[in-house]
């Protein structure tokens, strides 16, 4: 592959970065704020509520969803017009059979929980699968790397879900609040992208299609099930242990961990386009796995370490004492997320090599850890139980993804990028626990938030010293091309 292309791609993904950063961040933090004030303004057993609905109706979306939208990202066919069609015709086909599962698997919910409450909105909620397929010209400017378009776009979504959760949960709807706000925000995304999409809306059924999607997605669809299953079991085992409440604190600590997630999917969406491109390239892939893993890192180790160190202080100081209880789960949460960002988006560069078996196989093992281990210690031990054993699972995730990337990589040093990670975090925590060491005073919100202030201050440093090369090639390839200077004559 010659240089120019490859430069250029590069450029279009560092630009599609800073597009895709400033929207998922944003609207990943609107949609964290959204949670933490409608914990505020819900009891904990309205948010299990939600929780076991929202998990419920994630695993069916993900099995509706996962891979079709992939492949058609990695597919080369000449016409893309019909390629975008047939892929929307499996999409759609999907969501009515999907949809038809969710209005089944609603009162087999409330009867699992033994909560009348739980049906109603189950079967309401089954009116967000349609929308999902309906989003689906947004993949043909993701395919393009339009990043900007495909975002504001995207931007509908949570905009909407923002607005109505937050009214509704302020006049008093509970729950339904939620659920409502997660419908209108689907909708609202699905109206927009069928008016802008750049290919025609049509029906097109291919069998040659449907086997090659098969053929890639299902490993892709056990793992995107298998993983939602984790967070559906911790759910239901968390309202089995300790009721409603001890759901809704599993939830929120889940909440945490999703957002402190936002980073590396920002740097991964970004960058999947471009890698499908190049996926013949060893060399390339190699380089683009390592730089896009140290980005994220710079993002993920210092979020995870910073909640563990101050969930005390959130709690207490920020979304209220009803929710002592997580704490626990909110500092392990945050250990694991911090650790899971190593290697994380390694499904990528399988699914761009059409490679998608290895995915399944370690989330599997993965589901399997957790119901050994998470699920009986949340049982005896309470939400620290839990959390002991989310902890053994982020150590068998760990090991095993390290084994797929060697293989991938040979001669990848998964164990140095991991020190790497930690190397600007750890003096900064070790910085903050010595301030708390020596300083004996009763705990205020300002001696939390200067604390805060050390922590992000240590961190940006070391990072600055230790990735200072790599802060300047990504500011590089956002700086705009010069016109080439003309050979003299």
């Amino acid at each position: 592959m010659s240089a120019a292309p490859t430069h250029g791609r590069r450029r279009a993904a560092a630009r599609g970065t800073v597009i895709n950063s400033a929207f998922q961040i944003g609207l990943g933090s609107l949609n964290f704020l959204k949670s933490l004030i409608a914990a505020g303004l819900l009891t904990a057993a309205d948010y299990g509520v939600w929780g076991a609905l929202f998990l419920t109706v994630g695993l069916i979306v993900a099995i509706k969803t996962t891979g079709v939208s992939d492949k058609f990202i990695q597919q080369e066919e000449a016409d893309q017009v019909d390629a975008f069609q047939k892929a929307f015709t499996l999409e759609l086909l999907s969501s009515g059979i999907l949809m038809a599962a969710m209005v089944v698997a609603a009162p087999l919910l409330a009867l699992l929980y033994g909560e009348r409450e739980l049906l109603a909105p189950g079967l309401a909620i089954a009116a967000i699968l349609p929308a999902f397929a309906l989003q689906a010209p947004i993949w043909i400017h993701y395919r393009n790397m339009d990043f900007l378009r495909q975002r504001i776009l995207s931007a509908t979504d949570p905009l909407t879900s923002f607005a109505v959760t937050l009214a509704l949960a302020a006049a008093g709807f509970g729950y339904w609040s939620l659920v409502l706000g997660f419908i209108a925000g689907s909708w609202a995304a699905a109206v927009a992208a069928l008016l802008t999409s750049p290919y025609p809306i049509r029906l097109r059924y291919d069998r040659g299609t449907m086997r090659d999607y098969f053929s890639f997605s299902w490993p892709l669809v056990i793992a995107g099930a298998s993983g939602l299953l984790i967070g559906q079991l911790s759910v239901l085992f968390g309202d089995l242990a300790l009721g409603l409440a001890g759901a809704g604190a599993i939830s929120l600590a889940g909440t945490f961990a999703a957002y402190a997630d936002r980073v590396d999917t920002v740097i991964t969406q970004t960058i999947y386009p471009a890698v499908c491109r190049v996926a013949g390239d060893r060399a390339l892939l190699l380089e683009a796995f390592t730089k896009s893993n140290r980005l994220t890192l710079m993002w993920g180790m210092p979020f995870g370490v910073a909640l563990t160190l101050f969930a005390s202080d959130l709690v207490h100081f920020g979304i209220g004492d009803q929710w002592e209880d997580a704490i626990v789960l909110l500092q392990a949460f945050g250990l694991t997320a911090a650790f899971n960002h190593v290697g994380f988006n390694w499904t990528a560069f399988y699914r761009a090599i059409g490679e998608t078996k290895p995915i399944a196989r370690v989330v599997v093992a993965t589901t399997v850890t957790f119901c050994l281990t998470a699920l009986p210690l949340l049982l005896v031990f309470d939400l620290p139980g839990y959390a002991a054993g989310m902890g053994l699972v982020t150590v068998v995730t760990l090991g095993l993804r390290a084994r797929y990337v060697s293989r991938l990589f040979p001669g990848f040093g998964f164990f140095r990028y991991f020190l790497r990670a930690v190397a600007p975090t750890g003096p900064a925590a070790l910085a903050v626990l010595a301030v708390r060491t020596v300083v004996d005073a009763e705990r205020t919100a300002g001696i939390a938030l200067a604390e805060l202030g050390l922590y992000l201050a240590v961190t940006a440093l070391l990072t600055f010293v230790l990735e200072r090369r790599l802060i300047a090639e990504a500011i590089s390839y956002l700086r705009p091309e010069r016109a080439p200077v003309p050979a003299e004559v």
